[in-house]
């Protein structure tokens, strides 16, 4: 028995050409075959065709009727909730922005350990250093630092330097 599809604002070459234009070979496979479905071939024929179970293409389908072409890809997979909530991880932001007090912290920038530490303290979250780096990341900063520049540093007299001194 043939499986129905309800939504009709693409016919078999509309698919078929939203399956060339898809980078994602499994949306293409998906396509394709909800195009032979369209046009009219069995479920099985055309699960078959296109390397899938009969009950598989049946839930692409009903997948399909209800979302359209963007319910074709894969979802991504729930995975483990953070360990931070959204107002502590708010607040660990904040933190990591403001930077670190020198007298209350007893360090002049953070590092992962001295974060972690701080997490573990303030929130009661014990964090392994690699998994504070990918905290950092989400905010949109890096583990790495650049060179600390002397604070009198001279400018003129750097570039004097480099102009007297050997290639």
């Amino acid at each position: 028995m043939a499986v129905a599809i309800t939504r009709l604002d693409l016919s078999a070459p509309d698919l078929r050409r939203e399956a060339s234009r898809t980078r994602d070979a499994d949306v293409a496979r998906r396509l394709l075959v909800l195009a032979l479905v369209v046009e009219g071939v069995s479920r099985e024929t055309a699960a078959r065709q296109c390397g899938m179970d009969r009950q598989t293409l049946r839930d692409w389908v009903h997948r399909y009727n209800r979302v359209g072409v963007s319910g074709l890809a894969d979802l991504p997979p729930p995975g483990r909730p953070g360990r931070l909530s959204d107002e502590q991880f708010q607040a660990f932001e904040a933190i990591v922005l403001r930077g670190p007090d020198p007298e209350k912290d007893g360090v002049v920038r953070w590092r992962c350990s001295d974060l972690k530490a701080r997490l573990a303290a303030e929130f009661g979250v014990e964090y392994h250093e690699r998994s504070v780096g990918k905290l950092l990341a989400r905010i949109g900063m890096r583990r790495l630092a650049p060179r600390p520049a002397h604070p009198q540093k001279d400018p003129e007299a750097e570039e004097a330097y480099k102009k007297t001194s050997p290639p």
